[in-house]
């Protein structure tokens, strides 16, 4: 990481995104939305929302600018066009809330909320991926790592596209036939390409760099890789393209989706090969919390596939569709976030604080800024409520799933007030904590400085 600029504005992502997490945990354990609603009533869609933008998507954002210049050894466009994507998407996603209150009729419908939600979710996403397409266009070639956040800035496109294709039918701004008829058939492919493709995919490939450089393994070039990443692209392709247009020209849709889950299984096979090799080569003999705690999240996402599997064979995959995708959000993508978050925290906040003075004078070790003994439990009993939580949406018993919910919330908050001891260098010894020359961090939003 010697000579890389910090991103300026990362750590305001993390903090928006850990406070819209905290928004949609709380309205579960309240009993709002999903499953005391159905999937697609406005309740449930603003939870799916809070948890896939506000939360997923402002977290992987905020990581990429960061990493996204480390996989590729090129420095950020902008540290500058982060700020404005990031008010744009949240009074985007604050606006798209409006929208689905007014589908329920607590607000207004004369305003145009879903109108300008399209808008400035569009505004925000296009400046994200401005900042990162042209990032990536500096870079003379793209390791594997990077081909996957690929796949997964055009996940994201699709994503965006059908979002404001839904917004423009909801909102009353268009009675286009076909727009219609996508709307009303194609939310299973918003959820793919966002959860699958944009999400998933990018989290994929930074977990390769992240794994590999927290735990000293090797980086990955396997034929397995390869395998994961066009098999994986490959499903999406089918998924995405070919549902629309099976939804388009009354096509069988059903057997498109069947067609890319075989493919999805495939390529979270090849990745698991791959992540337990990087397990296996580690130079690191100490494990640390942030990797343990991925590996438990990639145990959820075998667990999904495994869920998806078992239901599909007993004709009950579209009753537990919900649990489904509960499972691949809290336990998979929202693990490994909050799992990486511990880490990235207190290694970014290690690298702005003492990278300037490194052997200029003493200073504590990454992992002298964090207590691994006394956040573990908060991680612990994050995952072990969404297991249940899952259990609970499987037979049914709603005063459970609040119950899981309301753990959930205490266990992210548990894990929330960790990363601001961190960043505030509160568990570090006195003795080290400020040395000449280095400056405590603001919690918000770094100095961006060559580290």
């Amino acid at each position: 990481m010697i000579g890389v600029s910090l991103s300026r504005w990362t750590m305001s992502y993390f903090a928006a995104a850990l406070a819209f997490l905290v928004a949609a945990e709380i309205l579960m354990a309240l009993g709002y939305g999903f499953p005391h609603e159905a999937l697609q009533a406005p309740g449930t869609l603003i939870l799916v929302h809070l948890v896939a933008i506000g939360w997923l998507s402002l977290l992987v954002c905020g990581a990429l600018f960061q990493f996204l210049p480390v996989l590729i050894a090129q420095p950020l466009f902008s540290n500058t066009l982060p700020l404005p994507a990031l008010i744009s998407l949240i009074a985007g996603l604050t606006a798209l809330i409006l929208g689905f209150l007014q589908l329920a009729g607590s607000v207004d419908p004369t305003l145009p909320f879903f109108a300008f939600a399209g808008t400035m979710l569009g505004l925000g996403f296009g400046l994200v991926l401005w900042n990162l397409a042209r990032t990536l266009w500096a870079a003379p070639r793209w390791p594997l790592s990077a081909r996957f956040v690929v796949v997964g800035l055009i996940s994201v496109v699709a994503t965006v596209t059908l979002g404001f294709v839904f917004a423009l039918a909801l909102g009353g701004a268009t009675a286009s036939e076909p727009v219609l008829i996508l709307t009303g058939a194609g939310l299973p492919l918003h959820v793919i390409a966002g959860l699958g493709g944009w999400l998933t995919f990018t989290a994929m490939g930074v977990s390769y760099r992240l794994l590999a450089m927290f735990m000293l393994a090797p980086e990955l070039e396997r034929r397995s890789t390869k395998a994961a990443l066009y098999v994986g692209a490959a499903a999406l392709t089918v998924a995405i393209v070919g549902g629309v247009l099976a939804i388009l020209l009354n096509g069988n849709l059903v057997l498109v989706l069947l067609m890319a889950g075989g493919l999805s299984l495939v390529a979270i096979a090849f990745y698991g090969t791959d992540v337990i090799h990087l397990y296996r080569a580690r130079r690191r003999r100490h494990i640390e919390l942030n990797s343990r705690m991925a590996l438990v999240a990639l145990v959820f996402l075998a667990a999904s596939g495994v869920l998806i599997s078992v239901l599909f064979a007993f004709g009950r995959l579209g009753d537990h569709v919900g649990a489904v995708v509960f499972l691949v959000a809290f336990g998979w993508l929202s693990g490994l976030g909050l799992a990486q978050l511990y880490k990235i925290i207190a290694f970014l906040t290690w690298l702005e604080c003492y990278g300037p003075v490194l052997g200029k004078t003493q200073t504590p070790r990454v992992q002298d800024l964090v207590v691994e003994a006394r956040a573990i439990k908060w991680f612990w009993l994050y995952f072990i409520a969404v297991g249940v939580g899952t259990l609970a949406l499987i037979v049914g018993h709603l005063p459970a799933f609040q119950v899981s919910a309301a753990t959930m919330l205490l266990a992210t908050g548990g894990i929330a007030v960790h990363l601001v001891r961190t960043r505030r260098l509160m568990d570090v010894n006195a003795a080290l904590r400020l040395p000449q020359g280095a400056h405590r961090p603001r919690l918000l939003f770094s100095l961006s400085h060559q580290t």
